[in-house]
């Protein structure tokens, strides 16, 4: 394993330096000449955070101002890894903390905007497909009047008989009713669970059949992209195979009410109308739950590819704690910050985004496609409504590049302090675009981690420069290395296994439905028995930071070599007639060999000429083990409802075997194009 971190380009430098005053004033500098006056850089702290875990993370429950009681002991150790525990005597809630009274109660704490209806007439810019950007309907939601509609929904929740414990679900989009919905379950130490409004039925019971909520919180309708999408009839076949249910709240999308006796016929459960419920309990008092740290927040679930979901069990004082280091340290953010990230409610960037009302900053929340009514919507919402920290993946940064929109010549994005990218690894174009047509000033942070930790093994560093390709840093308090193959730290420039040395707070609890925990152990810690795999492909690189090579369940191996599907894509994507590829291994006479198959951009076509460019292209910056021995053009690529391509599923169709979980498939119909393909012989 030699390949270059760089792909064979050199580095060119910086694309950015903080300026002295700015590291001065952030957040994690001055946390470390709080906590480690005699040390001098980040990465002085970092060694601190990971010799001294447990002082460490009381640090950060002092620092983050956590309402609670941190008990007399630091940490647990355990023979077991995963069985550590952080803050072991502590008691809180999660929700007290998000809700937590400060100056300003009339502020906005949440910001809720729906996509548009389609083109209209504005003064404003004029997206690259020629319609103009409306604002987007936006909703308030004051500190006072969120405090107030958890109250209501959690005393609606205690009239249903709902405990510590018992769960309540949400098959929502992102509005602020599933945000209200998670804090009211969290103040009784009800345990959490969600997914977005696109997934079918079979993805919704996939997850709750085994997670078995008393509540179900559902939208009757969506918009996206221009259309909208009643939901009560798969609403009826959903709360049918729960039967676990004993109350279905009904929450409205604007419009016409549909009649709700259709899913009232399928269910023995009440099925009610949300609004008319909470109108029940004005006034009602906002309690909380003290409740010990270990105690279950909420449930997310793997993407369940391969077969049914994992259902991750998060604990609530190390998701606190893990967030408010990320956001705090890492990300820099502070009370009365506008913080943007584009998600869905059935990704963990969503609870992520949720957690930042812990430090008192406004969230901004988006509920529609990114690029409707065009290209231009999201950066309009950043203006409008002077986001600070601004949130979006990859694919999206790499699709409006594309495009040939540059948001700094039509909107004031001066407000924007930091980007942050996720998903999938961010090109070095995708960093030099951000800084030429988004903003010189940005700290741009490329970050890394996953719904296993409910946030991020390596991610930013405002107080360092930013080099093109690179994640900065290691996340505090994570002993965060690459391994080679037999289980030694690899050396910079060399591939290998994304590790996590040490216990961090924010482990899963447990999986559901896993009483002797063999499936957990067997996810993370099989790999390198004691040390935490996370399933990605890494290398150091000559700066410190670090490039994520993508999956290592969808590494191909071509003559022995371990090759990362992002390295490929990090190529082919910048080829101007490529919208996106996606790269597989096909078992060929008696070996394996590289397929690449190319979605070409609207009003372009896989040609000798261009498939010769590709090949020609990843021979010169990757190196000839990179070049597919099959390019093959497709007109869609299959994905996951956030968003990440799907090359497990590809491999098992050209193979001609099931994909067993196709409702984990935003698109399964794409997975049609690769069947009985003549290229593949």
């Amino acid at each position: 394993m030699t390949d270059n971190v760089e792909d064979g380009l050199e580095p060119s430098g910086p694309l950015w330096r903080p300026a002295a005053d700015r590291v001065a004033a952030s957040q994690i500098d001055r946390f470390r000449r709080r906590y480690r006056p005699g040390s001098d850089s980040t990465e002085q702290l970092w060694a601190w955070s990971v010799a001294e875990p447990g002082t460490f993370w009381r640090a950060v429950w002092e620092w983050g101002e956590v309402i609670g009681d941190p008990g007399s002991v630091d940490i647990e150790p355990a023979p077991d890894f995963h069985r550590t525990r952080f803050l072991p005597n502590a008691t809180l809630n999660v929700a007290e903390n998000l809700l937590a009274d400060r100056p300003g109660a009339l502020d906005p704490a949440i910001i809720a905007i729906a996509e548009v209806d389609g083109p209209v007439e504005v003064d404003g810019p004029v997206g690259v497909d020629g319609s103009a950007d409306a604002e987007a309907t936006a909703v308030e939601l004051s500190w006072s009047e969120l405090r107030d509609r958890v109250a209501e929904t959690a005393a609606a929740f205690r009239g249903f008989g709902i405990g510590p414990g018992d769960r309540v679900a949400a098959w929502m989009p992102h509005r602020p009713e599933t945000i209200i919905s998670f804090l009211a379950a969290a103040s009784i130490g009800a345990v959490f669970t969600s997914t977005s409004a696109d997934f079918g039925v079979d993805g919704v019971v996939d997850r709750f059949g085994q997670t078995e909520p008393k509540v179900l919180v559902a939208a009757d309708g969506y918009r996206y992209g221009g259309r909208s999408f009643p939901l009560l009839e798969r609403l009826a076949a959903i709360v049918a195979a729960l039967p676990s249910l004993e109350q279905v709240l009904v929450v409205s999308n604007p419009g016409p009410t549909p009649d709700l006796e259709p899913v009232r016929a399928a269910t023995a459960a009440t099925v009610e109308r949300w609004e008319a419920v909470l109108g029940r309990h004005r006034d009602a008092a906002l309690v909380f739950e003290p409740l010990p740290a270990d105690h279950p927040l909420y449930i997310l679930y793997s993407s369940g590819t391969t077969g049914k979901p994992k259902c991750i069990v998060h604990r609530a004082g190390g998701v606190l704690l893990k967030h408010l280091s990320e956001q705090r340290l890492h990300g820099d953010i502070g009370p009365g910050d506008r913080v943007f990230f584009f998600t869905t409610c059935g990704w963990m960037m969503w609870n992520w985004l949720v957690g930042c009302l812990g430090i008192g900053a406004t969230i901004v929340l988006y509920d529609g496609n990114p690029a409707h009514p065009s290209v231009a919507s999201l950066f309009e919402l950043a203006e409008r409504h002077r986001v600070t920290y601004f949130g979006v993946s990859a694919k999206y940064i790499d699709g409006v590049m594309k495009s040939g929109y540059r948001p700094a010549d039509h909107h004031d994005l001066s407000a924007i302090r930091s980007v942050a990218s996720t998903g999938s690894p961010l090109s070095h174009e995708g960093f030099g675009w951000v800084y030429e047509a988004v903003s010189p000033a940005v700290h741009l942070a490329s970050i890394s981690g996953g719904t296993d930790l409910c946030g991020c093994l390596v991610l930013g560093d405002p107080t360092k420069p930013v080099n093109a390709g690179e994640i900065q840093a290691k996340a505090l308090g994570l002993d965060i290395d690459v391994f080679d193959d037999d289980g030694s730290p690899a050396p910079v420039g060399q591939k290998g296994d994304l590790v996590c040395r040490n216990p961090f707070p924010s482990m899963p609890l447990a999986f559901w439905g896993d009483p002797d925990g063999s499936r957990y152990r067997a996810a993370y810690f099989e790999r390198f028995p004691g040390v935490w795999a996370h399933g990605d492909y890494a290398s150091w690189t000559e700066q410190g930071g670090m490039v994520i090579h993508g999956r290592s369940d969808a590494t191909l191996n071509a003559s022995g070599v371990r090759i990362g599907t992002a390295e490929i894509y990090r190529v082919v994507e910048q080829l101007p007639e490529v919208a996106e590829a996606i790269a597989v291994a096909q078992q060929w006479d008696g070996d394996t060999r590289i397929v690449l198959f190319v979605r070409p951009v609207e009003g372009h076509h896989l040609d000798a000429e261009l498939s010769q460019r590709i090949r020609a292209e990843l021979r010169s910056k990757c190196s000839p083990r990179h070049v597919p021995a099959v390019v093959a053009e497709v007109t869609d690529i299959p994905r996951t409802r956030s968003g990440k391509i799907v090359e497990l599923a590809v491999t098992e169709t050209i193979h001609g075997r099931p994909v067993l979980n196709i409702e984990a498939l935003a698109n399964p119909e794409a997975l049609d194009q690769f069947v009985d393909r003549t290229e593949l012989g």
